[in-house]
């Protein structure tokens, strides 16, 4: 056996880790992959992950839309933007048939990265929209005018399986679920696969898991190893090989309003992200 072979690194799982290259600089951009960012468990990293993940893709010249799905508008914040100061947000786009994305649509700090804010007025689509026709569809129809404009929009869900998360899985070509490393988190998967299904046969057929991300992983300990060892165990391949790791730096970035790509670029958080980026494209889930 060579040496190249016996010093092979591996993933958290006990996986060969691929090496995934640097994706080559695209021609051209669009139409749109969308991908929702999914988990009805709060505090599992879904924002982290929308915004890094984001960033990452920007860095190796891609373009980006985050949708912020979330009243709490966590994910506007973390770009540096004051929810409570906007006019316009992704609520006129749900409710307004007149309203124009692209006047909505924020420029952010990060070069090739653009947001569609949120705040708590989205709280109230939920309960407006029960009454429209085709009320699954609402954010599709106000994504269509841009689609061609990006080549990943990324929707950071809110932490349930109401209307607005079967909207975002409605308008999405796929689905990451982040996943926290503790075995509450892991409990809650299944229902969200059902969910995704149930979407996937009623209002979008092209629908599909494009991973699952492990979370606020610590190696050190025995409860972290274990969760991504089930994981690996119910669903296969669907774990994706890169893990993000706990660290300080990820809430350090958030209070900066920075990706960490930006914010602490050398970090092993920020290699972590960039790793996912090259791995979505390595599987065709990103351009």
């Amino acid at each position: 056996m060579s040496q190249e072979t016996t010093e092979q690194q591996l993933d958290a799982v006990g996986r060969p880790m691929p090496d995934f290259p640097v994706p080559a600089p695209l021609a051209s951009h669009g139409p749109a992959r969308v991908i929702a960012m999914c988990n009805q468990k709060g505090g599992v990293g879904k924002t982290t992950t929308t915004i890094n993940l984001a960033a990452a893709l920007a860095e190796y010249g891609r373009r980006v839309l985050i949708v912020d799905f979330d009243p709490q508008g966590a994910a506007s914040v973390g770009l540096g933007i004051s929810p409570h100061e906007l006019d316009r947000t992704v609520y006129n786009l749900l409710m307004e048939r007149d309203a124009d994305i692209h006047e909505v649509v924020r420029r952010t700090a990060v070069p090739g990265l653009d947001l569609l804010p949120a705040n708590i007025d989205l709280s109230a689509a939920e309960v407006q929209l029960v009454g429209e026709v085709a009320r699954e569809s609402v954010l599709s129809r106000a994504l269509r005018p841009v689609l061609d404009d990006y080549d990943l929009v990324l929707v950071d869900c809110q932490p349930s399986l109401g209307l607005l998360t079967v909207n975002a899985l409605t308008a999405s070509h796929g689905v990451l679920i982040p996943l926290e490393c503790e075995f509450f988190a892991l409990r809650g998967v299944a229902l969200l696969i059902e969910t995704i299904e149930k979407v996937r046969d009623r209002l979008n057929p092209r629908l599909e898991v494009d991973g699952i991300l492990a979370t606020m992983y610590d190696s050190r300990t025995l409860h972290a190893r274990e969760v991504v060892t089930r994981v690996r165990e119910a669903f296969g391949d669907t774990l994706l090989h890169t893990v993000i790791g706990r660290t300080v730096k990820f809430p350090d970035a958030t209070v900066a309003a920075e990706p960490i790509t930006q914010y602490a670029p050398t970090h092993a958080g920020a290699e972590a992200y960039r790793r996912l980026a090259r791995e979505l494209v390595a599987r065709g889930d990103a351009a």
